[in-house]
């Protein structure tokens, strides 16, 4: 049977792949392996009343407590678990996939998503029936009764009054704790539709911003479609008609975020990490000196970091992976080119506006524009060519595969890298590779690509 959860919750298309069932027993599974006391957040998608009544049901079926904070930001819910001293908490959202998706996310007791061994935990709860599952076989072996929870044992849903507030003035405080503001700078939001449609304006104009927000309002089926950090296009029209001094996109649950330069150039999760890596080393907070990212990180910001004596740590893609890492060494930063990026200093999740904010901040320290800020690394031309093969799991152990990787790799030295990876979702072997000019970075992985194809 196919892995309940992937690697950010468990996602589909609701009603259909995600049902009311599912969510109904996620629900039970949060009050039963996390604790009582469960925080309850969604994004802005019309399917997100039905889950969220659903995983409510099992939640309180379970006896345990609904705190339900409403749309909020997927960080906002990590926050508040620790600000409510509560025993976890739950997303109801499918981040940056289209409309008729949705997802549910799971943290524990610090913010933190759950390791592989709870959630496998959980999916054999949920095979086996859950609370009615385990109180049916309970009754067959012991011969005793063994009830579902009720009367006074039931749970009840409360309401948190000023949920999206509390999130807010954590990230307005983050700036002002530095002796900081926004005043005299004028911001471009793209905010998708989703979840910080409730949030990052608020945030921003509290900092002394003026802000120019497109698509915070919502109708359930908008949400990520052609905008937000996925579909730049809106942002880029947006800078150019308003002047802005820089731009601002989220994902529909706003645990990312991309940026731009008034000149429309995207500045992506690699150079937000350097600038705010080198920010932090000056400042004296860089933990151990060190910046994570993944394997797909582009080749400059890992020579931009050696080149400020910052390490650099590459962990499998995931943003997950990024945070295991970082949680057992005591990092401070971390992030992915796609925009998610986890500050533990501030939060236990990736987090798209305090990403922003932090950005911001480490910019105006600088005291130079966002595109000179941004400058602080060179992006190494990249070609990602996808393969379609038999057997994506075979090139590690196929020797004229690794023979031609080598080659390439020698070949380009110190100023180019080769990465080959199978996705995870596709009987596809990805081939990156990055050089200090693209046409030798096509060149190389053509070459490999036809390798691939030829071997696998």
């Amino acid at each position: 049977m196919a892995r309940l959860f992937g690697t950010d919750g468990v996602r589909g298309v609701a009603n259909v792949e995600l049902t009311c069932e599912m969510a109904y027993r996620l629900g039970q599974a949060a009050a039963e392996f996390l604790g009582k006391a469960i925080v309850v957040g969604k994004d802005t998608r019309l399917s997100g009343d039905m889950l969220e009544a659903a995983l409510v049901a099992g939640i309180t079926s379970a006896g345990g407590t609904a705190l339900m904070a409403g749309v909020i930001p997927t960080p906002g819910v990590a926050l508040l678990v620790r600000k409510l001293a509560a025993a976890g908490g739950v997303v109801i959202s499918a981040s940056h996939n289209p409309p008729e998706y949705n997802g549910i996310k799971l943290f524990d007791a610090q913010g933190f998503k759950l390791p592989d061994a709870v959630e496998d935990q959980i999916e054999a709860f949920i095979a086996t029936g859950g609370l009615e599952g385990r109180s049916a076989e309970a009754r067959k072996h012991a011969g005793v009764p063994a009830a579902m929870p009720s009367g006074a044992e039931l749970g009840v849903a409360v309401e948190v009054e000023g949920a999206c507030d509390m999130y807010v003035s954590h990230c307005v405080s983050s700036i002002e704790s530095q002796g900081l503001d926004f005043a005299g700078m004028r911001i471009a939001l793209d905010t998708g539709h989703g979840a910080s449609s409730l949030t990052s304006a608020e945030a921003l104009r509290r900092l002394g911003a003026d802000v120019v927000v497109i698509n915070d309002d919502f109708d359930g089926t908008d949400i990520n479609v052609q905008c937000g950090s996925t579909h730049l296009e809106p942002l880029r029209a947006l800078m150019k008609e308003s002047g802005a001094d820089v731009g601002i996109a989220h994902d529909g649950d706003a645990d990312r975020v991309m940026l731009m330069t008034p000149d429309g150039d995207v500045i992506d999760g690699d150079v937000i990490e350097a600038v705010c890596a080198l920010d932090m080393k000056q400042r004296g907070c860089l933990t151990g000196n060190t910046a994570v990212s993944t394997v797909m990180c582009n080749l400059g910001f890992v020579h931009a970091m050696r080149d400020a004596g910052i390490d650099v740590v590459q962990t499998k893609v995931g943003d997950r992976y990024v945070l295991e890492e970082m949680r057992e060494h005591g990092y401070s930063i971390g992030g992915e080119q796609s925009g998610h990026m986890i500050l533990l200093e501030h939060n236990s999740t990736g987090d798209g506006l305090m990403t922003a904010c932090q950005f911001l901040a480490a910019v105006k320290r600088s005291d130079k524009s966002v595109t000179e800020a941004a400058k602080v690394m060179t992006r190494f031309p990249q070609t990602l060519i996808n393969v379609r093969v038999a057997d994506k799991h075979a090139a590690d152990s196929n020797d004229v595969v690794q023979a031609a990787v080598a080659a390439a790799q020698a070949a380009l030295g110190d100023s180019g890298r080769v990465l080959l990876r199978p996705s995870g979702t596709e009987p596809v072997v990805r081939v990156m590779v990055e050089a200090a000019c693209a046409a030798d970075a096509e060149r190389y992985a053509k070459a490999i690509a036809e390798v691939v194809e030829r071997e696998l």
